[in-house]
This record gives structure tokens, C-alpha cells and sequence, in this order.
């Protein structure tokens, strides 16, 4: 997969994605980033990207050419129009099935807003999709380009080192993370719990879902609603007590 960032920060992008995971993954070949200046694309002699927006108010807005010229440049490079996605708190809430979904695609081309955002017509003439990474404003769509950027990157073959690093993690399946520990066995007077000391797979396994089912129900009850509780489910909440089956259900 190769990920494209439209932005005026290439810097800043280029410093997370060369860090930790996603950098060696980077370096491995595993994954590709590009990240592009948009003022490079523009005519204006000092550089300029941004003008008054028409109607008045407070602010400036992105001028689409600049942004235009970046991507046909990305779609000369790849040989092929890439899936574009707008940084935008208008956008629909990035879930982790929206990035799974996004994994699978080969490329993507994430445009970065600042200001007071980009012309409307911009992303009529390109955008796919607007994602947003939560109901709040940001001063630019770099961090929320990154919060997808490394989401959709660590499921890509490779990044991670088994696929089993993320298929039981929080929202995947629609269950919250069972908890982890690791040495020591105790500390300040905290035990790690006996099951996953006992090396008995079948009773570890059964004591992480009871675990992902009751902290899912506790802490995140819109998705406990959601999830299909089988048999089994419900009969190792009972087993570890770890609160009563689902309202409505025997």
C-alpha cells in the first residue's frame, strides 16, 4: 500500500511516519508514505495558497489549483487515480472497520485542510470521501491524516509482525481489548490472575473473552448492545461472574 499526504507541513508528517513501527515498516518496504507540499504546486511567486474567502468572515481559505496540481502530479506518478479522502470534521467518525475496509485499497491520497479549509469546489472535483477523527476542530488535517495513516498502515501485511498483533484488540469484532499483563507476577500487592500463569490455552481463551465481553458491556454499553451474543458468550459471563446476561435475554 502507498499512502499520499497533501499538506502544507510535509515536515511535520515526515517526522511521525519515520518513527517506531511505522518507520521500519516504512524502511522495510512493508509500507509507503509520500508526503507533499502543496505550496510547491502553486504559481505565486511567494508561495501563496491561501486567499480572503469570498462573503467575508474571518480567516483564509486554501485555493483549489494548488491542490489540483498536486494530485494530478501523484496520479501521473502512480499511473492511476489513488482513493482521496478529505481531513474534514464534517467528515463521517473514522471506525476501525472503515480502516479496515481502507487497508485493502492500494492507494491513498489524504488532503490536509488548514485555515478556514479548502474551496468547495476542490472537493467536489476530487474528494471521495471527508473523514473526520472525532466531533471537534483541529487547526490543521495533519494529525487527523496521521491517526489514519498509522489505523490503516498496521493492519497492511507486514507492519505488524503477525496478523494476531491487532485481530483481538479493541473494536475488532466489536468487543474492547481483554486486559494484558506482563513481570512481575505481583506488584504492590497486585497478582497477575492464576488462569493466565496456569499455560492452559482453552481456559486462557475463555477468560479473555469472558474479559472482552464484560469490558465491553462496562465501559462501551452502545457496543455491547450491538454485539451478537452467542450461547457461549453468555455462559462464560456467568462462569467468572462477571455481571448478568444481556437485558432481555435467557
Amino acid at each position: 500500500m502507498r499512502i499520499d499526504i497533501a499538506t502544507l507541513f510535509p515536515e511535520m508528517c515526515e517526522t511521525v511516519l519515520n518513527e517506531s513501527i511505522l518507520g521500519r515498516a516504512r524502511r522495510a518496504g512493508y509500507i509507503a508514505f509520500a508526503c507533499h507540499n502543496i505550496r510547491e504546486y502553486t504559481t505565486d511567486r511567494h508561495g501563496r495558497v491561501d486567499d480572503y474567502g469570498y462573503g467575508g468572515g474571518k480567516g483564509m481559505v486554501m485555493q483549489p489549483e494548488p491542490i489540483q496540481r498536486c494530485f494530478t502530479d501523484v496520479c501521473a506518478k502512480l499511473g492511476k487515480r489513488p482513493h482521496v479522502i478529505y481531513m474534514s470534521p464534517q467528515g463521517n467518525v473514522l471506525t476501525q472497520q472503515r480502516c479496515m475496509e481502507l487497508a485493502k485499497m492500494d492507494n491513498l491520497f489524504l488532503l490536509c485542510g488548514h485555515y478556514e479549509g479548502v474551496d468547495e469546489r476542490i472537493l467536489e472535483e476530487i474528494v471521495d470521501e471527508e473523514i473526520s477523527i472525532g466531533d471537534y476542530v483541529l487547526t490543521g488535517g495533519e494529525l487527523p491524516a496521521l491517526v489514519l495513516a498509522d489505523a490503516v498502515a498496521r493492519m497492511c501485511d507486514g507492519v505488524l509482525a503477525a496478523s494476531e498483533c491487532y485481530e483481538e484488540e479493541s473494536h475488532m469484532g466489536g468487543l474492547l481489548e481483554y486486559p494484558q499483563y506482563t513481570r512481575p507476577e505481583e506488584w504492590r500487592g497486585r497478582r497477575v490472575p492464576e488462569v493466565l500463569l496456569s499455560g492452559h490455552h482453552q481456559k486462557i481463551a475463555d477468560w479473555r473473552q469472558a474479559q472482552r465481553l464484560a469490558r465491553t458491556k462496562q465501559k462501551r454499553p452502545d457496543l455491547f448492545a450491538r454485539y451478537p451474543l452467542t450461547k457461549a458468550d453468555r455462559k462464560l459471563l456467568i462462569k467468572y461472574e462477571l455481571g448478568p446476561q444481556q437485558d432481555g435475554e435467557k
